[in-house]
């Protein structure tokens, strides 16, 4: 294993791409769910939307990874992040302190 400082960077600088696809990934999914009530053909837009996202984020995945399943670890974990991030973002905020009551 080669531990110089060009091939550290190349590993860490793959987080961010990572988090930038989570971001792409899941604020499309947001839209499409937004969209699907008003939507003329809301299986056309799930079914596009799903090959979409997929291919993006699987076509940026191999282009990252090169061969190196440290870097595929390490933008998943920026990916999830992302996610992590919009979920807390985008919950509704009720949701958050009604654990127990009943109305």
């Amino acid at each position: 294993m080669d531990f110089s400082i060009n091939t550290l960077l190349a590993d860490f600088a793959v987080f961010p791409v990572g988090f930038v696809l989570g971001l792409l990934y899941f604020s499309c999914l947001w839209f499409t769910v937004q969209r699907m009530a008003t939507s003329r053909h809301p299986i056309l837009l799930m079914v596009g939307s799903s090959l979409a996202r997929i291919v993006l984020a699987l076509l940026g995945f191999y282009l990252l990874v090169g061969g190196h399943w440290e870097r595929l670890l390490i933008a998943m974990v920026g990916f999830l992040m992302a996610r992590t991030l919009l979920v807390a973002r985008w919950r509704p905020q009720a949701a958050l302190g009604d654990w127990g009551e009943e109305d």
